[in-house]
């Protein structure tokens, strides 16, 4: 079998679905999410726009598939055209069809177009890093361009949502303490990969945050179910779950154990994970194993009693980098039956229509400063951040602050759930642990991801039915944040 770009891509993130994809039944996998068919429409749309905004000449090789691609693009390659589009390479086992070719002395780089942002983790203070998942897409066709002996050296780039053609040298080590490189990670999912389409090797499948929108996601969880595995304890991730493994079979297993037994001094026998997490982890298996396990609280918490109590939600769609809905649930004395919901949302895909619905947004928060304000996650804040940086007029960076002073704003996730709560649940999302405490959301498949689905078609056709589809969705999240609060309220240690 060749390896693709997108086999690598896939790998990074889930080596079972890489085996599954090859080996599995097709009738076993669940229909293509709308979210996911929506990212690649998108990315094949922001790809059009790119090359049609690029203003240096350009062999555009997109009509031409297969072998005759293959053959296009070399004979490009021999005549030195400078910037090739869309072209196709290949050598042994791996094939690639990089969005760019770009001539350099010496030969080629390779670079992709990607509608997200070319690096992860950075902000207005700090350069963000290189994503792995990009970076071994443009490492295999370096590789495919020095078998071929045609490469520029071993680096590329990824033209991002923001235009900027990102850098990605693959050869410099990834910090100070870790000396390996990206080329070093590539060549280490590459014998990965390999082993696995050679049937050498059968990964086992693990629960993670990326498996909902998977189309293996029913197949998985069925068979991580039935082997009681360990990744359906809340944060005991791959990784750990296969260290453990010889020791540790099951979430049975480790909730029968003795946590000492695995105890090595200030450590534990298995690589990367400490004892303080060790006994978390017993602690949640010792609960899940239980015949009708209860959520508790494993320490003190205080919460502020306020009489008006507003719960906030916010959607986002990052491939417009657009705020376009914020909900707010309003509740007095703690009566749900005083509760309404309060939205701001952009009619538009346009700065002018984000702006507006953020000011009065804005607005209604600060309206009411003897308010208690409940939100899940820091997401909130940081598109708050974003939005003033953005649109300046409205407040300064000092009002956001202000706004989410921890004395006022409570983030019920990150202050709450994971500092003080114990849930018998396999995560703690906010659909979860509302759905464990009896909520049900209005829409049959609710999601962050499907709001933004939903908002590309009410931006397309301007369809009613979408945009209260869209209004009923956030307020159910912010109905599921109140439900939340008094779950945990009547929570006892």
């Amino acid at each position: 079998m060749h390896i693709a770009a997108s086999t690598l891509y896939d790998l990074v993130q889930c080596p079972t679905r890489v085996a599954l994809d090859a080996f599995g039944d097709p009738a076993e996998r669940d229909p293509s999410n709308p979210f996911v068919r929506l990212l690649w429409e998108r990315g094949a749309l922001f790809e059009e726009e790119v090359v049609a905004e690029l203003e240096r000449p350009f062999t555009d090789l997109s009509k031409f598939k297969g072998k005759e691609k293959e053959r296009l693009t070399l004979e490009a390659i021999r005549r030195g055209d400078q910037l090739i589009y869309s072209g196709r390479i290949s050598a042994d086992d791996l094939v690639g069809v990089p969005d760019l070719l770009r001539k350099e002395i010496g030969g080629y780089v390779p670079g992709d177009i990607k509608s997200g942002s070319g690096e992860e983790g950075g902000d207005e203070n700090n350069d963000g890093k290189p994503k792995l998942h990009y970076a071994v897409q443009l490492a295999l066709y370096v590789d495919i361009l020095e078998r071929l002996g045609l490469s520029a050296g071993r680096r590329g780039f990824i033209w991002d949502i923001d235009e900027d053609a990102v850098p990605y040298d693959l050869t410099v080590p990834l910090g100070p303490k870790n000396p390996q490189s990206l080329w070093g990670k590539y060549q280490e999912a590459l014998a990965q990969c390999r082993a696995i389409l050679a049937k050498d090797v059968t990964p086992l499948a693990a629960y993670s945050s990326v498996c909902k929108l998977c189309h293996w996601y029913t197949h998985c969880v069925e068979q991580l179910t039935a082997a009681d595995d360990l990744t359906l304890i809340p944060y005991l991730g791959r990784t750990v779950r296969d260290a453990m493994r010889d020791n540790v079979s099951s979430i049975a297993a480790l909730a029968a154990s003795n946590p000492d037994a695995f105890m090595r001094g200030k450590k534990t026998i298995f690589p990367g994970l400490g004892q303080d997490r060790l006994r978390l982890f017993h602690e949640r298996a010792v609960m899940l194993s239980q015949p009708d396990p209860k959520p508790y609280l494993r320490a003190p918490i205080m919460l502020r009693v306020a009489s008006v109590e507003l719960f906030f939600d916010i959607e986002v769609d990052p491939l417009r980098d657009i705020c376009y809905l914020h909900g707010i649930i309003e509740r007095h004395d703690g009566r749900s039956e005083t509760e309404k919901f309060v939205y701001f949302f952009a009619e538009e895909e346009s700065d002018e229509a984000e702006r507006d619905a953020f000011a009065a947004a804005y607005a209604y928060l600060t309206g009411q400063p003897d308010a208690a304000i409940y939100f899940y996650s820091k997401y909130e804040r940081t598109i708050y951040r974003k939005l003033q940086a953005k649109y300046p007029d409205v407040c300064d960076n000092g009002d956001i602050e202000q706004l989410f002073d921890p004395a006022r704003a409570i983030d019920l996730y990150g202050d709450v759930v994971l500092q003080a709560t114990e849930w018998p649940t396999r995560d703690h999302s906010i659909k979860t642990l509302a759905k464990y405490l009896g909520f049900s959301w209005r829409d049959a498949h609710p999601s962050g991801a499907a709001s933004v689905e939903w908002f590309d078609r009410w931006c397309r056709e301007r369809d009613p039915a979408i945009k209260q589809r869209i209004l009923e969705y956030n307020e159910d999240d912010c109905r599921a944040t109140r439900v939340l609060l008094d779950g945990i309220r009547d929570l006892a240690i």
